[in-house]
């Protein structure tokens, strides 16, 4: 009996579900999963033996160094904690024995760490083996699905996942089960200046303030409205009209003249686009005709832009 796994379905294209591991006793890439025997055990191992799960102490669980969390929300922890201590730990963790004693992590170390928390001394867990690639690619994806990553380190999940299987934009989206505009619009913040994205990680400054900043052209000028955003407490939408105000300020200063008065509806519709779009737009023209002037910062930029414009 086969299991049949394809591309573009996410984690739930890597991992088999429970009833289906159990039926066939592999895991998804069709290696049977190394759960010791009762002989070589003694029908205890690190733990009881339950069905396909062994039970391993908490301290012999090491998280793998492949795993793009690097932050974890003390708060979350503390109520995911606080559902372990009266439930348990529902869903096992997966993970590969190391060769000292110790596991590896693939899924689950904030269970772990809950556990720990809750002042549990063992854990449910599924043994597996992958090749260096796929255990780096399973712990990516299933920490991209599950949301359990800040802005900045989903955007760098997604960047090690291209150029780890040297994969397009398209391909990574497929693998995670997301729109490729989602993932242009992540990898985009990583051109942010780092102190920009620690902001990001500390949820000062969030991924469409992000933006904003990006669709101003300089260095200096995203530097000047990062800080205004910051002091200002300023929202997205008022972050946008700042930086389209940016842009039509050096666009003023080059011409060598204050640029002339302009009807409230154009105004208003290249808000719309700057919205819309997440770059700077600008309409010249009157109500009558006129040009759109779209600007794009790199050609993922662009086709992200060219996925926006095609939607229905």
């Amino acid at each position: 009996m086969a299991v049949k796994r394809g591309l573009g379905k996410g984690l739930s294209a890597l991992l088999p579900s429970d009833d289906e591991a159990a039926a066939v006793g592999i895991n998804p890439d069709g290696i049977h999963a190394d759960v010791p025997s009762d002989k070589e055990t003694g029908g205890q191992g690190d733990g009881t033996k339950k069905g396909g799960e062994i039970m391993v102490p908490l301290e012999k669980l090491l998280p793998n160094p492949a795993q793009p969390r690097k932050n974890f929300d003390e708060e979350k922890m503390a109520e995911l904690a606080d559902s372990i201590k009266l439930q348990g730990i529902i869903q096992p963790v997966i993970a590969e024995e190391a060769g000292d004693g110790s596991y590896i992590i693939y899924t689950g170390e904030r269970r772990v760490r809950a556990a720990r928390l809750a002042g549990l001394t063992e854990a449910p867990v599924i043994l597996r083996k992958y090749s260096d690639e796929k255990r780096a690619e399973v712990a990516l994806i299933e920490n991209i699905q599950r949301s359990n990553l800040n802005p900045i380190e989903e955007a760098a999940a997604y960047r090690q996942l291209m150029d780890m299987e040297k994969l397009g934009q398209d391909e990574v989206a497929a693998r995670v089960g997301k729109n490729r505009a989602t993932v242009a619009n992540a990898l985009r913040l990583l051109k942010l200046p780092k102190e920009m994205q620690e902001s990001i990680q500390k949820e000062e400054l969030s991924p469409g303030h992000a933006r904003a900043v990006l669709s101003v052209a300089s260095a200096r000028e995203q530097e000047a409205l990062f800080r205004e955003i910051i002091k200002k407490g300023l929202s997205v939408r008022e972050a946008e009209k700042r930086a389209a105000a940016f842009g039509k300020q050096k666009k003023a200063k080059k011409a060598g003249a204050k640029a002339p008065p302009r009807a409230p509806e154009l105004q208003s519709m290249e808000e719309k686009f700057i919205t819309r779009l997440g770059t700077k737009v600008v309409i010249n023209g009157d109500l009558t005709k006129g040009t759109i002037v779209i600007d794009y910062y790199s050609m993922d930029d662009l086709e992200r832009l060219f996925e926006i414009i095609k939607e229905p």
